[in-house]
């Protein structure tokens, strides 16, 4: 008799081949694929193996944890290596099985993803130098390959979702963990979902009764609004079919956070957003126009990041509408940037600026702390500013001018005296908003001290800074 763990275990190997398929099934040859899905299986098989006899502090069977990882993995278009290095991703760290052990039947791709999920150990070092030795070994797999911190990702939802039986001190640990360093890493990486859903969790952990609250608010607002929701809906349904746009439209909940508890008593817009997703950027500009004419736009309220993404890298049309008693929030995008919106750098198409990425991560790794995640977190909310000539600039939300100055060169930043903005003098030390246009003026000689230190927050301007000052002070130090 086949008993409910193997059944549930089949659905979701079942599940993951047939999004694998799906997804990548039409750009392999039938060859390659078959190739592909049998490799996937010996991994299925391999950590069936290894995790035999191993349970979770729950009960579970272990082998449930790797599955789902590789169900999230699978969801959220990640490829058949990717698939593999999930479900074996414990096996070296929890395991007899070796990391050679795993290039040996598999290949260096697979192994290479596994050993930058494999945290460090070393009998020597405490627990928190270990921490962060591991943080470390994640970045700079990530620089090589940024699938890895995704696995990472898909991995703490998992446990997350699944933390009830440790003790309330480790839960919190894992969660603080968690908002410090990947809410911010996949923020970085433009993943919408993961970065709400690895808040949410963490802060359910971590506020457990301003969680049940919020949720009870929601779900009041939820019951009381859902029949207005459907003739709304089928409103602009009709409207939409009528011009013959394609459209879709959802209901978006707000994830629990402190910031959502705390405007859950002003107003559905501040916890609701319909979206709605059309084919063609032309239609979502037709699409707003026809939701203008069934409700009034509130004033001031309509932002284009369709074109030019929002600081988080969400691209849509944003407005918000009177619609009879209830004052809605409303996103339009094209189904291929909503996928951008939720999966970021996995998203098909999506193109991933990988050289920011990694300029940033080796910033990151050479800062006075083991792991700068100060750095991390501002440099996960970004702006966009200009030079003279129109070029596009990114920096991390409330840098300065002085930022500027080493982004454009280190050299610019050293002899940075002051700068132009929007066609004003400005210090060095002004912070930016988004859109700004920024000239540098330069001095003959670098002008760097200490209080640069904190005119900068970028980690490419502040080692820079850093560096410049340790040399000076070796050039002023008497010579015996």
């Amino acid at each position: 008799m086949t008993s409910d763990n193997e059944r549930k275990e089949k659905r979701l190997v079942d599940e993951i081949m047939e999004l694998l398929v799906t997804h990548y099934g039409g750009s392999l040859s039938e060859e390659d694929l078959d190739r592909r899905i049998e490799m996937l299986e010996q991994s299925i098989q391999v950590a069936k193996m290894s995790h035999a006899g191993q349970f979770r502090k729950s009960g579970e069977p272990y082998i449930f944890h790797p599955l789902r990882v590789a169900h999230l993995a699978a969801r959220n278009w990640m490829d058949f290596p990717s698939i593999c290095a999930a479900m074996l991703h414990d096996v070296v760290e929890d395991t007899p099985v070796t990391l050679a052990e795993v290039e040996s039947a598999f290949d260096y791709e697979i192994a290479f993803l596994v050993n930058g999920l494999t945290k460090v150990t070393d009998e020597k070092l405490s627990l928190e130098v270990l921490r962060n030795q591991t943080y470390r070994k994640q970045l700079l797999t990530a620089i090589e390959d940024v699938r890895v911190l995704c696995l990472k990702f898909w991995d703490r939802i998992d446990n997350l979702q699944t933390i009830g039986a440790l003790d309330p001190e480790k839960q919190s640990l894992i969660a603080e963990e968690t908002r410090e360093v990947y809410v911010p890493l996949a923020l970085h990486l433009g993943m919408g979902y993961v970065t709400s859903e690895l808040d949410a969790l963490s802060l359910r952990v971590l506020y457990p009764r301003r969680f049940e609250r919020y949720q009870e608010i929601l779900e009041a607002i939820r019951d009381k609004m859902q029949p207005d929701l459907r003739k709304i809906r089928a409103l602009m349904g009709q409207l939409f079919e009528s011009h013959k746009i394609n459209a879709l439209i959802k209901d978006r909940w707000r994830p629990f956070s402190i910031a959502a508890a705390r405007a859950a008593s002003q107003g559905v817009s501040k916890l609701y957003t319909m979206e709605i997703d059309v084919d063609r950027t032309l239609d979502v500009y037709m699409a707003l126009g026809l939701v203008h004419s069934l409700f009034p736009a509130i004033p001031g309220k309509l932002k284009d990041y369709l074109n030019v993404p929002s600081q988080f890298g969400f691209q849509s049309l944003q407005t918000t509408v009177q619609a009879d008693e209830y004052r809605l929030r409303i996103e339009i995008t094209t189904h291929k940037l909503a996928r951008f919106n939720r999966a970021g750098v996995l998203a098909p198409g999506f193109v991933f600026r990988k050289a920011n990425f990694q300029e940033l991560m080796r910033s990151l790794l050479e800062g006075e702390s083991v792991f700068d995640t100060e750095s991390l977190r501002l440099a996960s909310s970004s702006i966009q500013v200009y030079t003279p000539h129109g070029e596009r600039i990114i920096l991390p939300e409330g840098s300065s001018v002085l930022d500027f100055a080493f982004e454009i060169h280190e050299e610019v930043g050293l002899h940075a005296a002051r700068g132009r903005v929007n066609g004003k003098m400005r210090l060095l030390k002004s912070r930016l908003l988004d859109g700004d246009q920024v000239e540098i003026e330069r001095a003959p000689k670098p002008r760097a001290q200490d209080q640069w230190l904190e005119w900068s927050i970028t980690p490419k301007a502040r080692n820079a800074i850093r560096r410049y000052l340790r040399g000076r002070i070796r050039e002023e130090e008497p010579v015996d």
